[in-house]
């Protein structure tokens, strides 16, 4: 394994200063995935079979309804602006940044300690311990390690949790950052306890109607590039509005345009008020990180995002454009 230059620590000193505190705040990023939420639920799981006190709160105050309500703890969850208090230790999992904290940033900024695990590389070190590991396929397989070094036993709620965040960041498998440790830390949570059929089935075929009507409009909206071998497509808010759709209703969307034969490079744009939130999948080498930091977002090399504010056709003209000079 590699960690990044960010990195201060190693997984088994951060589970020595966890034992040796007692009340935590764990928190993601914005529109949290997968794998944010999975590592937040399975670290607190861990950390109260240890007797702690912890609260996982979101990054925004805004409804989430997801397929990931399937998660052992998910409604325990609380907007990060009704947590009220001191903080005394923080943990950020699954961001490095606190710009991508949003309304949690105050409380990781007034902490009195804080502890970051990832595996988006950033350029800078925010907190007393760093662990920022960009080979993982997940940071959710890193919870899954850092609990290990624990004195508890990993349980079906962990391996659970851990399971969903890494078959999620990898794409159920299929993605570029699928490796032999990813198959040997998935193995070990269907060992304690993770089943693979029952949390696929929440997750991937579980779609509301709305969720499908959505995805007929945006079938309607498709821009092939033939040339530079990218499809682009796109959802507003007043047709999310018009099929009863929610946020989580939009999430498979990408996956249905990254299918597509002889597309290397697939983006959906998604209208919310006052913005438009653009999600970016390659099928091969190519690095659509480096193209969402263009509009300040960022990810992975193959699958991240960003987000513009404003409207939808200047957000789409300005992605189109872009997406053919980036990918000529």
């Amino acid at each position: 394994m590699t960690v990044s230059a960010q990195t201060n620590t190693t997984l088994q000193a951060i589970a020595q200063a966890l034992s040796s505190r007692d009340d935590f705040v764990i928190c993601g990023h914005v529109n949290p995935d997968g794998d944010c939420v999975g590592s937040q639920l399975a670290l607190a799981s861990a950390l109260r079979a240890l007797g702690k006190t912890v609260t996982c709160v979101f990054a925004q105050d805004i409804p989430y309804e997801s397929t990931l309500a399937c998660l052992p703890g998910f409604d325990g969850i609380i907007p990060s602006a009704e947590f009220a208090g001191a903080v005394d230790t923080f943990i950020a999992v699954d961001v490095s940044d606190a710009k991508r904290m949003g309304d949690a940033a105050k409380l990781f900024e007034n902490a009195s300690y804080r502890i970051i695990i990832d595996h988006h590389e950033v350029d800078t070190r925010t907190s007393e311990l760093n662990y920022v590991e960009p080979d993982a396929a997940a940071t959710s397989m890193i919870i899954w390690d850092l609990i290990g070094c624990f004195d508890v036993e990993r349980d079906t709620d962990m391996a659970a949790c851990t399971y969903v965040g890494l078959m999620t960041d990898t794409g159920r498998f299929q993605f570029q950052n699928t490796d032999a440790r990813a198959f040997s830390a998935a193995a070990e949570m269907v060992a304690s306890g993770a089943d693979p059929a029952s949390l696929s089935t929440a997750i991937y075929q579980n779609r509301t109607r709305a969720s499908v009507a959505l995805e007929h409009i945006m079938l309607g909206n498709i821009i092939y590039d033939d040339e530079r071998q990218f499809v682009l497509s796109w959802v507003s808010r007043d047709d999310m509005e018009s099929v009863g759709a929610k946020r989580s209703d939009a999430e498979s969307l990408i996956d249905t345009l990254r299918s597509i034969r002889g597309i290397r490079v697939a983006c959906i744009l998604r209208g919310e008020d006052g913005c438009v939130r653009g999600s970016l999948r390659a099928k091969d080498a190519t690095d659509v990180a480096r193209i969402a930091r263009l509009y300040g977002g960022g990810g992975h090399v193959a699958a991240s995002g960003f987000t513009i504010h404003d409207t939808m056709d200047v957000a789409r003209n300005s992605v189109l454009a872009t997406l053919q000079k980036e990918l000529s």
